[in-house]
């Protein structure tokens, strides 16, 4: 899925890896980096409300059974 996300989110994404890793308390993003993972998420984001506006179909909907399973 990760090759499917632009470079800005990818790279946000290794980073906060690296920051969680090594146990770090702080990432800083200079003003570039801020403003091309704003640009790509604020984008996903139009999208997202797009696609939710345009989506008139019935939720989906399921069932689900569950008779508790046993023990011994």
């Amino acid at each position: 899925m990760s090759d499917n996300l632009p470079l800005s989110l990818r790279m946000f994404n290794d980073r906060v890896r690296v920051m969680t890793q090594s146990n770090a308390k702080i990432l800083t993003l200079n003003a570039n980096e801020a403003h091309s993972l704003h640009t790509e998420i604020y984008s996903l984001l139009t999208l997202i409300a797009e696609l939710s506006k345009n989506n008139n179909a019935e939720p989906l909907s399921g069932q689900i059974s569950m008779d508790g399973g046993g023990f011994k």
